[in-house]
């Protein structure tokens, strides 16, 4: 699993996304600090770990994606061993463990975004690790397990909010099961390390709290929007599409199978069922909290992915042992990890022909340097400066920015820039080159009447060679001469 994670991960894993985060990392290498020096509206604890791997590694997407992969893989090792070692049948263990591998690793959403430079691979390891270290600390008297704990849900919150709900879930559940030692201090110790993480954005809030308080609140809340002017059906459509998806489809049936039983049928002990509520709770407060962000998308759900499976192999144990009376569990694990791994090999299959990837920027990049002066800027996105290792222009670090509507003093405390203001710039010959990748920017910037030369490469069109503008010409006097 780790091996085909991580090949996916060096030669496909891609997401036009992904250059905000990875150029975020590389500023934050180069000095500068998010929300104060750029915008940046998401919890940076992802961007300061990947910032660490540039410096260690290069600056190159490549180490990001790596580390993402065995993030990723670690998540489901972790989920796989705790079946291994809940399943009361012997001769269920091993297989309930391959299930939960296949079923949580093979998830496309996991692999596809799983893999990148984004938030979700960190995530996805820090929420499960939390998982398994709350388990033994309902048991001990002593807190530093539930400070761990905390910690962990902590660092999936901090490094994209998207995991937050987890946090709350766990310390309730550490609360109301709780065999041994004080409640309240076991609270306190998990809200003290939950609150760990979140120091580098407790130091930069105190330099500047509005700014910090709008990047990660308020244009979650109320600036997202703005380039989905139809955000409601969009997230019908999304919270929908599980019903046409194979995977999701058996996961979610298996794993409603297994809370039933171990709800109301199962003869495992209640701590072990205590165990399996927390994984329910988990996979529903994560799914709730990503339902209602606006737009939601289906790669948010990957976060839910390692709980719905240990839950789905519950269902699948069930199914097999329980209605179906199946001594041997070879079938009823041996089916469904086919069609899972099908179902993952048909859409990566699908992805290799029709999707862009990394190398298919890096020939953009080099373009863009060669025909760019040193010291010139080019107007261009955020993978193409962090492929080029140009620091933008200040406001050109995030281009969904472009479009908020807000007073211009506000608009500065932010670092951000209107695309008014980009086009004044263009046409006044700030920008020495330009890329753009599809059609509809060319047409918007009138790219192709500014600039005299143009190369086309991967889908991609790289412009420079300004025109000055035509000045006017002084009429001749009456002799002739001007």
């Amino acid at each position: 699993m780790t091996a085909g994670l991580m090949w996916y991960g060096q030669t496909v894993a891609f997401t036009d996304d992904e250059g905000f985060h990875l150029l975020a990392a590389q500023l934050i290498k180069g000095g500068l600090r998010p929300y104060l020096d750029f915008c940046f509206p998401q919890t940076p604890l992802n961007a300061y770990w990947n910032a660490i791997l540039l410096c260690g590694l290069g600056e190159s997407w490549r180490g990001p994606h790596a580390l993402a992969a065995l993030e990723a893989s670690a998540a489901t090792v972790l989920a796989a061993q705790f079946v291994l070692t809940r399943i009361p049948e012997r001769a269920w263990q091993v297989a309930g463990a391959i299930a939960a591998t296949v079923m949580i690793g093979c998830n496309v959403n996991l692999v596809k975004f799983g893999t990148l430079g984004q938030a979700y691979g960190i995530a996805l390891f820090a929420t499960v690790c939390a998982f398994r270290v709350a388990l033994p600390a309902v048991e001990r008297r002593r807190c530093w397990q539930t400070f761990a704990c905390g910690a962990l849900a902590g660092a999936g919150a901090a490094s994209t909010l998207l995991a937050a709900a987890a946090a709350p879930v766990i310390v309730v559940w550490i609360w109301w099961f709780n065999r041994a030692g004080s409640r309240w201090t076991k609270a306190a110790s998990f809200a003290v390390g939950a609150a760990l993480p979140f120091l580098p954005v407790l130091w930069l809030a105190v330099k500047s709290p509005w700014v910090v308080w709008f990047n990660i609140v308020r244009y979650q809340l109320h600036y997202r929007v703005v380039y989905w002017p139809r955000p409601l059906a969009h997230d019908l459509r999304t919270l929908t599409a599980w019903h046409a998806d194979l995977q999701s489809l058996l996961l979610g049936l298996l794993a409603i199978l297994g809370v039933v039983y171990v709800a109301k049928r199962s003869v495992w002990t209640s701590e072990r069922r205590a165990e399996l509520y927390l994984c329910a709770w988990l996979a529903l407060g994560i799914a709730a909290e990503l339902a209602v962000a606006h737009p939601t998308f289906t790669r948010y759900f990957c976060l839910v992915t390692p709980f719905v499976g240990i839950l789905a192999v519950a269902g699948l144990y069930t199914l097999s042992s329980r209605v179906f009376r199946l001594k041997h569990p070879f079938w009823p694990v041996f089916i469904p990890c086919i069609l899972y791994i099908g179902a993952l090999a048909r859409n990566v299959s699908h992805g290799v022909t029709d999707t862009y990837a990394w190398k298919d920027y890096e020939a953009v990049a080099r373009k863009l340097v060669e025909v760019t002066p040193p010291g010139k800027s080019a107007f261009a996105d955020e993978k193409l400066y962090f492929l080029t290792r140009r620091r933008p222009p200040s406001g050109m670090e995030f281009a969904y920015s472009h479009k908020l509507t807000l007073p211009p003093t506000s608009l500065a405390k932010l670092r951000i820039i209107s695309t008014e203001t980009q086009k004044r710039q263009l046409m006044a010959g700030v920008f020495a080159s330009a890329s753009a990748c599809g059609n509809d920017m060319v047409r918007g910037y009138d790219l192709d009447k500014l600039f005299n030369q143009r190369a086309n490469l991967n889908g991609c069109s790289v412009f420079w060679d300004f025109k000055a503008p035509a000045t006017e010409q002084e009429p001749p006097d009456s002799s002739g001469h001007r």
